[in-house]
């Protein structure tokens, strides 16, 4: 790993021992075959320059590039899929024979990659969220894996699918284990050739801070797992402060972990895929709940403010991607988010959640925690009550919002929410197509 870096810094800096390089210098490391792990949450946390750059890379016809070999055949790990559903984000790999393989938890901000899941041109694996965050703690760790009583009786069980998403994936990455006399899955660790995140600040040492950023999400946890598989963490921020400047206790990613910094055009390090910046959603300061605009009159309100009646004083909640994302607002309007604890899965507590293509992201939060940590809290029976979309059911209870013909939502969090919150409520048309 050294060699590479060494590579690269000293013709770009003569010299500097900066990790500061450019974006087509940074993918450049990545190597054919390799595991390539991107964190983010939808738009929130990716690091679009880079990803763009590696893109880009694949597509080069550069005569050099194409005699020394480019970046192919890649293993994607991606909790979530981000995009706006229109071409940005992941969406800018979904290049045959640039991806071999990808798991990821949702793919639905990404319709590019579920044309290539559903056309059988890459293996696809569909694992629950919390799982996926969880490996990454284990990967960083050095533990063999994750062992999850998550997604037992699910898709994701290999007396089922196994995650399994299309007939060209054949290997087996989750296990049924017995374990003091209890069912588990286990998830296999997968060793991360290299690691891309992202940050607001840097230093030229790399260390990071995410003041700016909507969320924390996994952004530690994998540019811990990417290190200490031996990879390389390739970080994109906006701005570089001076050697030594940063508060040690404001940087969120210690240098230690980071090999190279990439410094972003600001078009491409937008605070979510729909929002430039927004200073409330960095917890800036704090904004009157009346600057929140109400929901509009329509199916999806009435639904929302029909669930909104379950909602009790004092619980912990959490809402779902879709239809429950007007709950917070219906409750914003109604002036009740400071009587219960409002969340969403990738580390908001209180406030009032964003909805659309700002989901995960949220107003006057209390606080603002890892992913992981987040499903810590729903995984050990931390939510009084959940409220989930759905897609379709049956009359035994049996949902299903991860795939639709050809159109692969994914579960996201759904399995690890909908499995050990307290109570649950669905929130539903309840219409067959076009009704």
């Amino acid at each position: 790993m050294a060699a590479n870096i060494a590579r690269i810094v000293p013709t770009a800096r003569s010299g500097d021992t900066s990790k500061i390089v450019t974006a087509r210098e940074a993918v450049q490391l990545v190597r054919n075959g390799d595991t390539v792990a991107i964190a983010g949450f939808g738009g929130i946390g990716l690091a679009e320059c880079v990803v763009n750059e590696l893109a880009d890379l694949y597509r080069s016809s550069d005569a050099e590039l194409v005699s020394t070999g480019k970046p192919s055949d890649l293993t994607l790990f991606v909790s979530v899929s981000g995009g706006d559903q229109a071409g940005r984000g992941l969406d800018r790999l979904a290049q045959p024979g640039l991806i071999k393989r990808i798991l990821s938890s949702h793919f639905g901000f990404a319709p590019g990659i579920q044309r290539l899941i559903a056309g059988n041109q890459v293996e696809a694996y569909n694992i629950p969220l919390g799982p996926m965050i969880h490996l990454l703690r284990d990967i960083g760790g050095g533990k063999p894996g994750h062992l999850s009583r998550v997604g037992l009786g699910t898709f994701a069980d290999p007396r089922f699918s196994g995650g399994k998403m299309n007939e060209r994936t054949t290997e087996d990455m989750i296990e049924l284990m017995t374990v003091g006399g209890q069912e588990y899955l286990f998830y296999k660790a997968i060793p991360l050739n290299v690691g891309i995140i992202r940050g607001t600040t840097a230093d030229p040492d790399g260390n990071i801070t995410l003041e700016r950023e909507a969320l924390t999400i996994e952004t530690l946890s994998l540019a811990l797992a990417a290190h200490n598989s031996g990879g390389i963490v390739i970080a994109q921020v906006e701005r570089i402060a001076e050697r030594g400047a940063l508060n040690p206790r404001q940087v969120k990613i210690p240098g230690a972990l980071v090999d190279c910094i990439v410094l972003s055009p600001p078009e491409t390090h937008w605070q979510t895929i729909k929002t430039t910046y927004n200073p409330a959603f960095s917890s800036e300061f704090r904004v009157p709940l009346t600057s929140i605009e109400p929901i509009g009159m329509s199916e999806r309100k009435v639904i929302a403010r029909r669930a909104a009646m379950e909602l009790r004083p004092n619980n912990v909640v959490n809402l779902g991607v879709g239809m429950p994302e007007g709950i917070a607002a219906v409750a914003a309007e109604e002036k009740i988010t400071d009587l219960m604890t409002l969340t969403t899965e990738p580390g908001i507590i209180g406030g009032v959640p964003a909805g659309g293509l700002d989901f995960g992201a949220g107003t006057n939060a209390q606080a603002i925690i890892d992913m992981g940590y987040q499903f810590d809290l729903y995984d050990g029976g931390g939510l009084d009550a959940a409220f989930l979309g759905l897609a379709q059911a049956d009359r035994e209870g049996n949902l299903n919002v991860s795939r639709f013909g050809p159109k692969i939502a994914g579960a996201g969090g759904f399995i690890n929410i909908s499995q050990n919150a307290k109570k649950v409520v669905f929130c539903g048309t309840l219409t067959a197509g076009g009704l």
